[in-house]
């Protein structure tokens, strides 16, 4: 399968992720695991008195991490197609904090294909994480994968 006809196979258009509540719980779980227990993600007081947010917010690397599963989510990867690994990230962008309670969702559109050597596509999307009720994105990026394509056996 050539870079063409995966283009053709995964479609051009715009795909949305379901709805995902990115609560209380989901930030704290994230601030243990990435040892970030910086107030205005964690100490709900202090964020009703001092944050200009009025609640904790996510922190922007844990709305980043949701990119994964939420590009699984809307049918922007084509897992069934062969390995797909992570391989960058271009024009990354933060553009609005993600309260906690807020449901995120992903908006994906299919930005290229491009062929490295037989067998191996870089796959590019550009997505946007929505915050439901907000115009502004919580965030913007193109993310990058590297397809290995499955051989068929003989």
């Amino acid at each position: 399968m050539n870079a063409h006809v995966l283009e053709n196979e995964i479609g051009g258009g715009t795909t949305f992720s379901d709805w995902v509540v990115v609560d209380q719980s989901m930030i704290d779980r994230f601030a243990d695991c990435t040892n970030d227990h910086q107030w205005i993600h964690v100490d709900r007081e202090r964020t009703e008195r001092e944050s200009p947010f009025g609640k904790p917010v996510a922190h922007g690397f844990l709305t980043l991490s949701l990119l994964s599963s939420l590009s699984y989510d809307c049918g922007a990867w084509p897992v069934h197609l062969g390995t797909i690994i992570n391989y960058g990230l271009d024009k990354l962008r933060f553009l609005a904090p993600v309260k906690a309670g807020s449901r995120v969702r992903l908006r994906s559109t299919l930005k290229g294909v491009e062929e490295k050597a037989p067998g191996r596509l870089l796959v590019r999307h550009h997505g946007e994480v929505e915050i439901e009720g907000e115009d502004t994105p919580a965030l913007a990026a193109e993310t990058i994968i590297m397809l290995i394509l499955e051989e068929k056996a003989a």
